[in-house]
């Protein structure tokens, strides 16, 4: 069995919805982010809601971070990931 990543957080090989979560909680943590995330993706506040467990959704957060590189590296250090991991479950939830 593995062991458990430092302070539960998931490694690179988390499941792909796993990982957009963290990043979308990481995401709303900051009002500014979570504004131009909404802004930039088309969504509202609604629709995140009512898509939250859509691979869809989940994967335009992650495209929402991988099109400002600064987020997408400061997201996977703050979750406990890689950039490189954040986009392959981008790339794994827009199949």
């Amino acid at each position: 069995m593995r062991p458990e990543p430092a302070y539960g957080k998931p490694d690179s090989d988390a499941d792909p919805a796993t990982l957009a979560l963290m990043a979308l909680g990481w995401v709303l943590g900051d009002g500014q982010r979570a504004d131009r995330l909404l802004a930039l993706t088309g969504l509202d506040a609604d629709a995140l809601r009512a898509g939250i467990d859509k691979p869809a959704i989940l994967c335009a957060v992650l495209g929402f971070l991988a099109d400002h590189e600064p987020d997408l590296i400061a997201c996977a250090e703050a979750i406990g990931s890689d950039p490189a991991a954040l986009i392959a479950a981008q790339e794994q939830l827009n199949r």
